[in-house]
């Protein structure tokens, strides 16, 4: 912890350099993940902010700014003094206050090797008329978290669940906070009824009335010693403020059970406002946990949740108009010449499963697969008959964003932006830095903004050395530290760490059962620290039989 605390003050004595502001254009972002991306309040325009980044070695922690320019479709960055410390896995909000804010709560940074988390509990906003920032230090806040989740709604932000990690344990929150945006003081709510449990991750919307929505999320439990099981929450609560306008609000929850066709267990999915009072959930990942490995099935689809009908369904893409013009002339051709009853025929109601093949430079075989769900029979029934009989045919559409899970996502003027994200191929992390949008008003067409070939993203094999002080320090610094040259690694190579030997006479199962620690390090190492802790069990051991079978 301390040496984390240095490490930190290291950076911020470097940002402290920073004597003026500077915008500059500039390419788009460095691939990155759980930054945070939010609209402009009054300007076209979107604000990037922090992340992480993890090669397969190390683990790049930022505190830059990006604003992306919706109408000239560029980027610029924006060096601002004294910024928040590098951070990622924080929470962001905007209100239109003072030419608009943009306020940051929490988030966590991270040892290059993975392996120790700093998380914060400090309060930040970035006033955008002056392009200056101010840590707001008021008492009584949450304890420092991340995974949590931050919306602004009626003159406050309000902040719920997260976690905290150390190297021996873990903790998962449920509690409620608001931050009085006129008076700036912190309040920890005492609502009545049964709330949620414990949980990060979930989705979490104010309804026009002022009230909160929570939904999904995840949690995980310690069972023993070192094995950990996770739960997907798929249930559904609603805050709701008593007594508005009255100096102290009361507070309580209540469970909701909604109607329509809910999402499928995920995680890692992204929330945000949608058009007509409604809020969306895009992409995330459900991991199917086998004997020998976990498989992730990653999601691109798009579910919207009515919160004045208390209804979920999913977004039906009606493709291009003159794609849909063509498949209405094909239909009447088709029925023309096959008669009615061909056109009476069901539509397909099972997923469709498409499987995509990229191979990376290295050799590296790596597999999308994309879940893409029936025809629901629920569905949204606001729009005319001609636009429901366009709704059936357009299911698959060339540009629209690989399966991902943990996408930045912004609406803006009603239109849906999607930035980045991250799946897996067995062992390996593909971060993406992509940008999608889709007009949610005529869900026509997803449009590619800015494009991404998976195939050339770096991944480092895990190296077994001991990460040096000087190399933690450039790891964790961020921004062209990625572009580092070959040599540090080969100096690690170099000092390679020597395996625990097998003693005289010393059996397999004992070999493995007194190394096992070693071993376990090494796995966690690897694998990152999301991993889950009976695979790096599993492998761990792995390493350590196949170290003793080569010993012996």
């Amino acid at each position: 912890q301390e040496d984390l605390e240095a490490l930190i003050a290291e950076f911020q004595s470097l940002d402290a350099k920073k004597t003026q502001v500077i915008e500059s254009s500039c390419p788009p972002p460095s691939p990155r993940l759980n930054c945070s991306l939010c609209a402009h309040p009054e300007r076209d325009e979107l604000i990037l902010f922090g992340g992480e980044y993890f090669n397969g070695q190390k683990t790049y922690l930022y505190n830059d700014l990006y604003i992306y320019y919706i109408r000239k479709n560029s980027w610029a960055k924006l060096d601002i003094p004294n910024p928040p410390p590098r951070r990622c896995a924080h929470q962001a909000a905007v209100v239109p206050t003072a030419g608009g804010q943009l306020w940051i709560f929490g988030g966590e940074f991270a040892s290059p090797n993975g392996e120790q988390f700093y998380h914060y509990k400090d309060l930040w906003v970035l006033h955008l008329a002056t392009k200056t920032w101010e840590q707001i230090k008021a008492p009584g806040g949450p304890s420092g978290r991340s995974g949590h989740r931050m919306v602004a709604c009626k003159r406050q932000l309000i902040i719920f669940g997260g976690f905290h990690e150390s190297a021996r344990d873990f903790i998962y929150y449920n509690d409620v906070y608001t931050f009085n945006l006129d008076s700036f003081t912190w309040s920890k709510l005492a609502p009545a009824g049964l709330g949620p449990a414990p949980r990060s991750g979930c989705q979490m919307s104010p309804t026009p009335e002022g009230n909160i929505i929570i939904y999904g999320g995840y949690s995980k439990q310690r069972i023993k010693k070192d094995v950990d099981k996770g739960t997907l929450h798929t249930d559904m609560f609603l805050l709701k403020a008593e007594g508005a306008g009255k100096e102290e609000d009361r507070w309580s929850w209540s469970r909701l059970s909604p109607s329509g066709v809910k999402p499928t267990p995920r995680s890692g999915f992204s929330v945000a406002a949608a058009p007509n009072h409604r809020c969306l959930l895009f992409g995330g990942v459900h991991d199917e946990e086998e004997e020998e490995s976990i498989e992730g099935d990653f999601f691109n689809d798009i579910y919207f949740y009515d919160i004045g009908k208390n209804r979920w369904f999913p977004a039906q893409l009606k493709g291009p108009r003159s794609e849909r013009r063509k498949r209405r002339r094909g239909r009447q051709a088709e029925a023309e010449a096959a008669g009615e009853e061909e056109l009476q025929l069901p539509p397909p109601q099972s997923p469709l499963e498409i499987i995509k093949e990229v191979v990376a430079e290295d050799g590296t075989v790596m597999t999308i697969k994309q879940v893409i769900p029936g025809p629901a029979e629920d569905r949204d029934g606001s729009g005319s008959e001609e636009e429901e009989e366009e709704e059936g045919g357009a299911l698959g559409q060339p540009v629209e964003p690989c399966p991902r899970s943990s996408a930045m996502v912004a609406v803006k003027h009603g239109v849906l932006y999607v930035y980045g994200g991250m799946f897996e191929v067995g062992d390996r992390q593909v971060t993406l830095s992509d940008l999608h949008s889709i007009d949610l008003h005529r869900l026509d067409e997803w449009k590619v903004l800015l494009e991404m070939d998976p195939k050339t993203q770096e991944w480092l094999e895990e190296s077994e050395s001991d990460e040096e002080d000087d190399d933690d320090v450039e790891g964790a610094e961020g921004g062209e530290e990625e572009e580092e040259s070959s040599e540090e690694e080969s100096e690690d190579e170099e000092g390679e760490q020597q395996q625990p030997a097998v003693q005289p006479g010393e059996a397999q199962p004992q070999y493995v059962a007194r190394t096992e620690q070693h071993w376990l390090q090494l796995a966690r190492r690897h694998m990152g620290p999301e991993a889950k802790d009976k695979k790096v069990l599993k492998v761990a051991h792995a390493m350590a039989k196949t170290f003793y079978e080569g010993a012996s």
